[in-house]
């Protein structure tokens, strides 16, 4: 497994989402964003959903000879369990910050006009403060929502929330979970760190749905869809189910072919989620290598047969979610995009400003080329907002058979992605090393 984590890492999020806020109408408008796009082109959705969102502070127990941790959590107070929408969801999203410092959830794997995350001219959340904004879902998928932008202000470790857009027609499976792991920096007093700050004298430890020892029921022959979330800051990850054959059904929230995980293992950069299918057979560990170690983070209990009145059949590719068949990649515009060099334009997200030279501009409606260039000693991290891209060949003459967002890049490497600007706006891109203390930075593109 050490060798999957050594290789390059590549996600795809499901579309972003379209979020409307009435009383930012000026500013999004400015930002290029109408009313019409915003809530998609116009369209009725189907279902209007509520959703209350809340950030507050929290305890997690990370070591069984400390006591629980402080930590910060963005929580639904509306849901019990996960968050489930639905793809077609008009949704009103209640959005609580009881924390002491401006913030806003940015949701990862809704492509799309959503609504101008913080950094592009919405202003954060004011502490104690409360607003409501409309979200319209365009796509199924395993989505996220956290604060990663919000970095150089948190004062305590963050907990991601996973959200699940459901599809529209019955997916063949007998259970749907999701296995959420989280990295953590523990300090000697079992108390955490922040990412972007010095880990000296801290230990690494990693969750799976906020325990350090986690443990799934399941019956023999019962189909899994286990919704993996790499929720960590800086790592890439590999997890494992051992003695089990592992079939990747989505990428960051967007279908794929159906094809079956190297060894039974996913590898995953942070913010990476992946849809497999899993036939319970037996009993087994689920182990996690961050690189250096394997390690068991938890398992899988089968006890009792699931009695079927037919033989379960190969897992059938799940509902598209409308991304173009086929790129122009003759006709395409190309750029270079070297990740977090110094002498560019990327810079900390507090110091961030659209006045900025754009990493790239384009026409709605042309496929963009780019080159992306890790000049750092260690891998890097890549995220692309408002759209979803193909990974290129090496010869860049096709793609790989799923669509990303969010791609680890060894260093000194180049990767080529390919994707179709269909969305006018100004988006963001992120670069971080996998290095805790490393800083997140950003970059903007547009499409006109």
């Amino acid at each position: 497994m050490a060798g999957l984590i050594q290789r390059g890492v590549v996600r795809i999020e499901p579309m972003k989402p379209r979020i409307f806020n009435p009383t930012r109408r000026e500013v999004l408008a400015g930002l290029g964003a109408s009313a019409a796009g915003l809530l998609g082109g116009g369209a009725t959705p189907v279902t209007t959903t509520q959703l209350a969102l809340q950030a507050r502070p929290a305890t997690l127990a990370l070591r069984p000879d400390q006591p629980p941790a402080p930590i910060w959590e963005l929580t639904a107070v509306s849901h019990l369990g996960n968050v489930h929408l639905r793809r077609g969801d008009r949704c009103e999203v209640t959005f609580r910050n009881a924390l002491p410092v401006p913030l806003a959830p940015v949701w990862y794997g809704l492509d799309g006009a959503a609504v101008a995350d913080p950094l592009r001219g919405r202003a954060p959340t004011a502490p104690d403060a409360t607003e409501i904004s409309i979200i319209s879902i365009p796509n199924a998928g395993t989505l996220v929502a956290d604060f990663r932008l919000f970095e150089d202000r948190l004062k305590q470790p963050m907990r991601p929330l996973p959200v699940i857009a459901e599809e529209t027609s019955r997916v063949a499976v007998d259970r749907d979970e999701v296995l959420l792991i989280e990295e953590w920096r523990v300090r000697l007093d079992g108390t955490a760190l922040p990412p972007g700050q010095d880990a000296k004298d801290t230990t690494p430890l990693y969750t799976l749905n906020g325990r350090t020892s986690f443990e799934l029921s399941a019956a023999a022959s019962e189909r899994l869809r286990l919704r993996f979330i790499n929720g960590s800051q800086r790592s890439v990850l590999a997890i494992k189910l051992e003695g089990h054959e592992v079939q990747v059904m989505a990428l960051d929230g967007q279908p794929a072919e159906p094809f079956p995980a190297r060894n039974g293992a996913l590898v995953l950069a942070p913010g990476a989620r992946a849809d497999a299918f899993v036939d319970a057979a037996m009993s087994a560990a689920l182990v996690l290598h961050d690189g250096k170690e394997a390690r068991p983070i938890g398992r899988l209990a089968v006890s009792g047969k699931l009695e079927r009145r037919t033989p379960l059949l190969a897992p059938q590719a799940l509902p598209s979610n409308d991304l173009p068949e086929k790129l122009d990649l003759k006709g395409a515009l190309r750029f270079d995009v070297a990740l977090g060099a110094a002498d560019t334009d990327w810079t900390r997200t507090a110091n961030f400003s659209t006045t900025s030279a754009p990493a790239f501009r384009a026409k709605a409606g042309r496929t963009v080329v780019l080159a992306l260039k890790n000049p750092a000693p260690v891998t890097t991290v890549f995220h692309l907002h408002g759209h979803h891209f193909r990974l290129l060949d090496r010869l860049d003459d096709g793609w790989k058979p799923y669509w990303l967002d969010t791609l680890a890049i060894e260093p000194g490497q180049t990767q080529r992605i390919a994707l179709a600007a269909t969305s006018p706006g100004r988006w963001l891109i992120e670069s971080v090393v996998t290095d805790w203390a490393a800083p997140r930075l950003v970059r903007w593109y547009g499409v006109e």
